[in-house]
């Protein structure tokens, strides 16, 4: 037996490489480059990595906190596997990922005023990832609102009602599947993020709730990468596009690669005490007009506004509210009934 015959050749896994740069300790990891990213994504939305290494992965960039190259890259991998219809011809892109639990989700509603006044709204979304939280394709379903089943039925849906939720399982099943391991690694990961920035039929218009006040730099910075040409953060109640109205609000917005922030002030002196449940009825009795709900209709209006204020930037605030309470009085009542 030769020298040479004693020694192991193991070839290593391909998407090692990646595992590698984010966990070589403090002085030897580093951050990825957005084409390292867009890469690494890719590998795992064609299946070519294994469950172990996704797991590693995903907790190595927890740890690290994501960057803005690291999610640009991400979302550009996700987008090339999307593969939407090329003409849904959508106006504002509409993300839902958080789920509430303190207070139900009015921003339905915004939506729904959107769609009267003529925007075409696209939700995209995943539920049941977080214990304790009302989904918003729960709650759409619930009130008979659509959500689609595919790229065809969500696009019938647009055209029909002005707006549809399309779950992220339809349009990237493994990306779904990645926040569902929020369960078994018992942390969020960049997944969340990334989510939310997808804007899958790449609408001119971009809203984006996050519960974290410094991950809205992060999504400016992504969306500036993307070159998004029209994009909003907030922090939204529960992490949703929803203005909680008794708080002032800081928008932060990347507008043809410019950053820059806008302050709303709060609409009531004195804060309201939250639900004592989540109740699809209690929605329901106040759009019809049977409830009156201070805070419900704040949230509702308040969140209307900044979306109209979004899709045409010549509002000011005080006209975007104007429109928005005009779309609200003129509302169909009977839509939920």
């Amino acid at each position: 037996m030769t020298h040479d015959s004693l020694i192991l050749d193991i070839e290593e896994h391909p998407f090692a490489q990646y595992v590698r740069i984010l966990g070589k300790g403090k002085k030897g990891s580093r951050s990825l480059s957005e084409d390292e990213a867009f890469a690494a994504m890719s590998m795992i939305l064609n299946g070519e990595a294994e469950d172990l290494q996704i797991g590693a992965f995903l907790m190595l960039l927890r740890v690290k906190e994501e960057s803005a190259e690291e999610l640009s890259g991400f979302v550009k991998a996700v987008k090339a596997h999307a593969k939407p219809p090329f003409d849904m011809n959508v106006d504002l892109d509409w993300s839902s990922y958080a789920g509430k639990r303190r207070h139900q989700p009015w921003f339905v509603f915004s939506i729904l005023l959107l769609a009267q006044a003529g925007y075409r709204v696209l939700i995209h979304g995943a539920s049941g990832h977080t214990t304790n939280r009302m989904y918003t394709e729960t709650i759409m379903s619930h009130l008979n609102l659509p959500v689609a089943n595919s790229w065809e039925t969500c696009r019938s849906q647009m055209d029909q009602h002005g707006f549809s939720y399309l779950p992220l399982q339809i349009f990237s099943p493994t990306l779904a599947e990645m926040i569902d391991m929020r369960n078994t690694l018992g942390l969020r990961s960049p997944v969340h993020s990334l989510s939310r920035l997808i804007n899958p039929c790449d609408a001119s218009c971009v809203l984006q709730g996050i519960f974290h006040p410094p991950y809205s730099l992060l999504h400016q910075e992504a969306a500036q990468l993307l070159e998004y040409p029209n994009l909003a953060v907030i922090k939204g109640e529960g992490g949703e596009i929803e203005r909680n109205p008794d708080n002032a609000l800081t928008v932060f917005h990347c507008q043809n690669g410019e950053l820059s922030q806008e302050e709303w002030p709060s609409l009531f002196p004195r804060r309201h005490v939250k639900a004592k449940e989540l109740s699809a009825e209690h929605m329901v009795s106040v759009w019809q007009g049977d409830l009156d709900d201070e805070y419900a209709e704040g949230a509702i209006l308040s969140t209307c506004a900044l979306a109209l204020k979004q899709l045409d930037l010549s509002l000011s605030q005080a006209a975007a509210m104007e429109k928005a309470t005009l779309l609200w009085s003129q509302r169909d009542k009977t839509k939920l009934s």
